[in-house]
Order: C-alpha cells, then structure tokens, then sequence
C-alpha cells in the first residue's frame, strides 16, 4: 500500500541542501487541495477563499510530522515569497473592482453607515486588547483596525438570492461596503507608519513633529498618486484605442502595479498592499479595466491567490500559538465577538440615523458583518510589521468562516419578516459586481 506519511518523510536531500525543485511539491499540493475544498464550498454556497484556508489548515498537519521534507523552513521561504506577490495582486484586483462613480453617488446614509461600521468595531477592537492584554495603545489600535475591514461577497449572493439587491438597503450595503474597504486599507497604513512598521524612518527626533511630517510624507504619496493617474489613464486610453484587448495591456498594468507597490513602501511609508490599491483605483475608470481584471484573475486566482491564503493558515502550525496562554485565548475568543457585533452595531445607528426602518438597518448590520480577504490581509501585515502577535491568525480564521456562515443565515431570516420593497432609484448597482 502506498505510505504517503512515509513519503513525505523521506530523507531524500541532505538536511543542508537547499535546491530551487523542492518547492514544486509544496505548490502542487496546494494548488490540488485548494481547488478541491474550493468545490466543496462551492457545492454549500460559501465563498471559494474559505476553502483556500481550509486546504490551508488541512495541509498544514504535514508541519506537524517528524522528520517531513515538504513543507520546510526552505520551502516556506518560498511560499511566503509566492504568497507576497498573491496579496498585492489581490488588493491590485480590489482596486480594479472599486466603482468611484458609485462613491461620488453613494450620498450621505452610505458615508454615515460606513463611518459608523468602522468606528464601533475599531473601538471594541482596541478596548479589548488593552484591557485584556495590557498592549500599548498603538498595538491595541491595530488589532481594532484589523476589525474594521467588510467583504460582501457572501452578502451580495444572498440578497441576489433573495431578490432583495435593489433594494435601498441592498444598494446601501455594498455602496458603504465600498467606501469602507478604502478606509480600513488607509488605516492600515496609517497605523503602520505611525508606529515605525515601515522601517523606522526617522525624519526629525522630535516624535510629534515626526509624526506630522510622516502623515505629510504618506498624504504626498495619494496627491502624486491622483496626478501620475492622470498621466496613467490617458496612456492606457491610448492603448485601449490602438492595441483593445492586447496582452501587452495587462503586462503594463502589472508593471505599474508593482512599481506603485514598491515606490510607496519604499519611499512613502505607505503599505505595499495599498499602493496596490491605489493602482487599481486608477485603472477602474479605464475601457481596458474589465479586460485587466479578467487577466489578473486568471494568475492571481489560480496560482498566486491560493498560495497567499494557504500561507496564512500555515501560521496556525508555525506561528507562535499561545493556547497555554488563557489571557490570549479569553482575548481571542472577545475580539472575535466583538468584530462580529462591532459591524451590526454599527452599522445598524448609522443606518437608523439616515432614516432606515428598524428591520432594514438590522439587515444593513449583518451585511456589513463579514469578513473575507482584507482582515487577513491587515491581520498578516500586522505580523510581518510586529505589531501584534501571529496568535491572532486562528481567531482571524475563525472570524471569517464565523461571519461568511452567520451573514447568509441571518439576513434570510431577517428577509423573511421584512414586505417587498421597491427599487432605490437614485442609485444603480449592476448585479455582476461584488465587492
């Protein structure tokens, strides 16, 4: 019978050889248990990226057996090298899937709703982690950060389900959904650079007038940003009407997508990850945008992608667990509940506050509950910037799959109760785009 325990245990390399080959294995069995969970969640209709970090937890035993030669510390290596290359071009896509037209008309009940939703969760977020853990409060306002983040992929397949998408508070939904994913991605950054994540750049001793000039430094990075973009939208016009739907296109959109990533990490103390976002803004009002979306999807979800979200759950066999730590999990196990009751609460004053009846503020609140791609996405970043502990990563995981399984539910029993409503005329939101 065939021993794959066994197998993957083989010494088959000296312990000190280190050949570029020995990835390979790591990623085939990524890419083939990624895509068999993805089915999986697709047959219950959950989102296919809890099937990622499904596989992600499912092949992460293999850390755990004496002697394994798969997933080494060589070959993690590699996969978080991989995996950083997933993150940018998933936040790139983020950005190429933002309508700023959407924005500009949202009006006021969306900006409310979306304020609201991420201040309650920030908050809670914070306060536990400092009356818990007793961290510093720039540490504790990254874990309330962490929170603040939306993805209503789930939410849109349920209220397209359920007929309710054109509804006042479906399109008030993923209207603040949209202004909320710009938010928490420019906190993030934000809260990284205040406190030195983006390599301690130093510009004067003073630490409030280094702060001030820090905020200068991050805020001329969106300034350029907006003038290069009009340089960018005007090449990629050009290339539209001369090379339409060319694979030199795309290449150039990657190009800049990386450059954005590098230069504003690099030179402004902005995240990587959202001047990926930043390049994808700039590019979702071009002709090509839909075209470069179809592109990077093709890479990104089949290889790139899978890889970023196995990687994460990885850290739940590498990182440094603190389950003998009762304060942590008691923090978890809160932080959790707070991130889950931090969007409803939320959301819900800000959706009464705008003149939303009780019912559809509540189902305003649970749409606005889950959580996908972007928590992970802020929760690592925290890692890698040492600002909060890798131990968050199960609670983080658990908050996703939590929120994605609760949110369908909820807004179908809720639904129920709730009389037909008519079509909120002022905006229109096409069916096929989710956030």
């Amino acid at each position: 019978m065939f021993d794959f325990i066994n197998l993957i245990s083989l010494p088959i390399a000296p312990s000190n050889m280190q050949e570029p080959y020995l990835i390979l294995l790591p990623i085939a069995l990524i890419l083939l248990f990624c895509k068999l969970f993805a089915l999986i969640c697709k047959k219950i209709k959950i989102p296919e990226v809890i099937g990622f970090l499904l596989a992600g937890l499912f092949l992460g035993l293999i850390i755990l057996i004496p002697n394994q030669t798969v997933f080494t510390t060589y070959t993690m290596e590699g996969v978080d090298d991989l995996a950083k290359i997933g993150v940018v071009l998933l936040m790139f896509s983020a950005g190429l899937e933002t309508d700023l037209h959407k924005i500009k008309s949202v009006g006021i009940p969306s900006l409310v709703i979306t304020t609201l939703g991420v201040i309650v969760p920030l908050i809670l977020g914070t306060l536990a982690s400092y009356l818990i853990l007793h961290n510093s409060f720039n540490e504790s306002l990254f874990y309330g950060v962490i929170l603040t983040a939306t993805s209503v992929s789930v939410t849109v397949a349920t209220l397209k389900e359920m007929g309710k998408l054109d509804t006042k508070y479906g399109m008030s939904i993923i209207s603040a959904a949209i202004l909320d994913d710009v938010i928490g991605i420019v906190l993030l950054s934000l809260i990284i650079t205040i406190d030195g994540g983006n390599g301690d750049v130093i510009y004067v001793s003073d630490p409030s007038w280094n702060m001030v000039i820090t905020i200068l430094v991050m805020a001329s990075f969106f300034v350029l940003s907006f003038i290069v973009g009009i340089l960018i939208r005007k090449l990629f016009k050009y290339l539209d009407d001369k090379y339409p739907h060319h694979r030199r296109i795309p290449l150039f959109a990657y190009v800049l997508c990386f450059l954005f990533a590098y230069i504003s990490e690099r030179f402004f103390q902005v995240a990587d990850i959202t001047g990926a976002y930043i390049c994808g803004l700039i590019l979702s009002s071009t002709k090509s945008k839909d075209y470069i979306d179809h592109r990077t999807d093709s890479i990104s979800n089949l290889f790139f992608t899978p890889i970023f979200f196995c990687s994460i759950a990885f850290k739940m066999y590498t990182g440094d667990l603190q389950f003998d730590n009762p304060s942590f999990i008691t923090f978890g196990l809160v932080w959790v509940l707070m991130g889950l009751l931090g969007k409803v609460i939320g959301a819900f004053i800000g959706a009464k506050i705008t003149g939303f009846k009780t019912r559809e503020s509540f189902m305003i609140g649970i749409g606005m509950m889950a959580r996908a791609e972007v928590v992970i996405v802020s929760a690592q970043k925290g890692v890698d910037s040492k600002m909060v502990s890798s131990s968050i990563i199960p609670f983080t995981l658990i908050l996703i799959i939590t929120s994605s399984l609760l949110t369908p539910l909820l807004l179908k029993i809720t639904g129920k109760k709730l009389n037909d409503e008519t079509p909120n005329e002022p905006l229109t939101i096409e069916h096929n785009q989710e956030n």
